[in-house]
């Protein structure tokens, strides 16, 4: 049986204010993205499972874990996250081929993401893995305060509710929240003609499903798995049946496949 591996004993660049860890040597590596609340541990049952299959990047995004702290909403919008992000992959990803993840408010940071790859010319990923996101998060309704007091308090409870590994600064879940709950991305998913897959739960109570239907529409190349009955955080309830779509994902993608056969 695989041992569970604690990330907080992983060694990291102390100088490295995006605070981002590294494990496996697969061919193929995955650059994993977190939700608003929390941070890398929430995708810690998934890379377990999957083992030295693949390499992957594990960032704690700003204002969670190590990471660098913002001061306010400013600091949390998902362009920010996104020249982050942008980084960590110029910087750690060292394979030929690598697959962008997001999971929550990861796939809204993915979106972003993709979008200033472009711009700045820097390699793009071989295809996008998606879970309860959505790509226009004004429709969604993950906190409803407004005030910072009554926000904490919502965030508080939601953290409880979903059970979240190594949780976020709570401040910083609240300046995120109020920098991208506005967000919509609609327009970015025909400019992103790679392979995407998207896993999402058909009874998501964050991410209603609805949500996935939107990235199934506007993404000139995805397909969507639909995990009945479950709900938003898929990675640690649902976690066998992830590893399963991904790890079939991963070995139809010709452009995956030929790195495995080097």
């Amino acid at each position: 049986m695989t041992s569970m591996i604690n990330f907080n004993q992983i060694s990291v660049q102390q100088d490295d204010p995006m605070d981002v860890v590294c494990r496996g040597d697969g061919a193929v590596t995955i650059v994993a993205l977190h939700g608003i609340q929390g941070t890398r541990a929430s995708w810690q049952p998934v890379t377990e499972a999957l083992g030295d299959q693949v390499r992957w990047v594990l960032p704690n995004m700003r204002g969670r874990g190590q990471a660098f702290r913002g001061h306010g909403d400013a600091d949390y919008s998902l362009d920010e996250f996104a020249k982050e992000i942008a980084k960590v992959i110029t910087r750690y990803v060292t394979t030929p081929r690598y697959v962008l993840a997001g999971w929550s408010m990861g796939v809204s940071v993915t979106l972003a993401t993709m979008a200033l790859l472009k711009e700045q010319g820097v390699p793009l990923p071989q295809a996008l893995i998606l879970m309860s996101g959505s790509p226009v998060l004004q429709q969604t309704s993950w906190f409803h305060a407004t005030e910072h007091g009554a926000l904490l308090q919502e965030i508080t409870a939601r953290e409880q509710r979903l059970g979240l590994r190594d949780a976020a600064d709570r401040d910083a879940v609240a300046w995120s929240w109020q920098s991208i709950s506005q967000s919509d991305q609609r327009a970015l998913l025909p400019t992103m003609d790679l392979p995407v897959l998207i896993v999402h739960g058909s009874a998501d109570e964050d991410s209603p499903y609805v949500h996935a239907q939107l990235l199934k529409r506007g993404l000139p190349q995805a397909q969507l798995s639909t995990i009945d009955d479950a709900m938003h955080s898929i990675l640690t309830q649902n976690t066998a049946r992830v590893v399963d779509e991904m790890r079939a994902f991963l070995s139809d993608l010709p452009t995956l496949r030929s790195s495995h056969e080097k």
